[in-house]
């Protein structure tokens, strides 16, 4: 929304549709004050009525999907949950990361057992156990399509990260090694000097863009 978006999308005649998800993390609660059924809400509810309610294409080559921070986890989670929907994906300071080595007092937040927000997660989920195989775990979810030769299958993705990003860019490496090991292709963008912010993110969506081959 802070991003020069509009502009950018007037110049390739593009719809643009950017949900509020609240504080969901793009998941399915049965608290509203956490944000609804959010997961399911993209795909099964917002999409059709985009196709319904403007002259949008619902062919799969016409749709990308792109986000960032928590938006950029919802990209990556639709990208692989459903990819017959989306021909690319661009993730703008997220990051997949392997869940099977979340523990208590992890010293990356995110994979704490033990943080309160975390804890909210897992508890949604039923649980660690169920968090592991849920729509959640990305990180498997790659695995498992590597391991069964269906890499391809996914859209084309494209993994983005400011150089100075204390929170991500560690992962990020990390991820990119991973996927280099089990023979995911993606284009890799990260520049120096950009930490987890607005400026970074308004030079990414436009590298985005191009990489959607707009």
């Amino acid at each position: 929304r802070k991003t020069n978006i509009e502009l950018y999308a007037t110049e390739k005649d593009l719809i643009v549709v950017m949900p509020s998800a609240l504080n969901s993390n793009y998941s399915n609660w049965d608290n509203a004050m956490m944000g609804f059924s959010m997961y399911d809400y993209l795909t099964e509810e917002l999409m059709p009525l985009i196709y319904g309610w403007l002259p949008a294409s619902d062919k799969r080559e016409d749709n990308f999907i792109a986000g960032l921070s928590m938006g950029g986890r919802g990209t990556i989670k639709y990208a692989v949950n459903h990819p017959d929907k989306f021909a690319a994906a661009a993730v703008l300071s997220a990051v997949p990361f392997d869940c099977s080595l979340m523990r208590p007092g992890h010293e990356f937040p995110l994979m704490d057992t033990e943080d309160p927000r975390i804890k909210k997660v897992l508890d949604n989920a039923g649980g660690l156990e169920a968090y592991l195989q849920s729509p959640e775990n990305v990180w498997r979810i790659i695995d498992e399509m590597a391991a069964s030769g269906q890499l391809d299958q996914l859209p084309r993705i494209m993994m983005a990260c400011g150089e100075d990003d204390s929170m991500i860019y560690d992962n990020y490496q990390t991820f990119r090694k991973h996927c280099e090991e089990i023979g995911l292709e993606a284009e890799w963008f990260h520049l120096p000097g950009y930490k987890h912010e607005w400026p970074f993110w308004d030079l990414a969506i436009q590298r985005a863009i191009e990489f959607f081959g707009i």
